[in-house]
């Protein structure tokens, strides 16, 4: 484990939970949704980690966020694995605090259903303004989704 990281890890003991190495300078760790904002925040503003995209999926069970960012100097990238419910499938907005976040944020409402609250534009970015509402492509009860 990387200097960073571990000081990561060690100053979060109670709302980082399950830690992963993989491959020696990629790791993961799960965060509480309410935990989310707060902990990317301080990776970002106190541990000058650099936000770098958040990816999700489908599980079946819940909806999965891995939330990626890289800690240059040490050439680590540390995940926040978030899963939240499929039946309220809501998650503050990373957004008003980092920039970045915004299209991918409106990405994953789209494809995913996931709303993003407190997020500034949540308008459409890919589909067509005629797509149905509540049709997410890559939910697995999307007709023809991600199976």
């Amino acid at each position: 484990m990387t200097a960073a990281i571990e000081k990561i890890r060690d100053a979060f003991p109670d709302r980082l939970r399950n830690w992963e190495e993989r491959g020696g300078r990629r790791f993961c760790a799960e965060v509480a949704p309410a935990h989310l904002v707060p902990m990317a925040r301080a990776l970002c503003e106190t541990w000058l980690l650099r936000f770098i995209t958040i990816s999700g999926t489908d599980t079946r069970a819940s909806l999965e966020l891995l939330y990626h960012f890289s800690c240059d100097p040490e050439g680590a990238v540390l995940s926040l694995r978030v899963a939240i419910p499929k039946e309220a499938p809501g998650i503050g907005s990373l957004s008003p605090y980092l920039k970045a976040a915004e299209w991918v944020e409106r990405e994953l409402r789209e494809m995913l259903g996931i709303d993003f609250a407190g997020h500034p534009d949540p308008r459409r970015l890919l589909l067509a303004d005629d797509w149905p509402e509540g049709v997410h492509p890559l939910r697995h009860d999307a007709g023809g989704g991600a199976e």
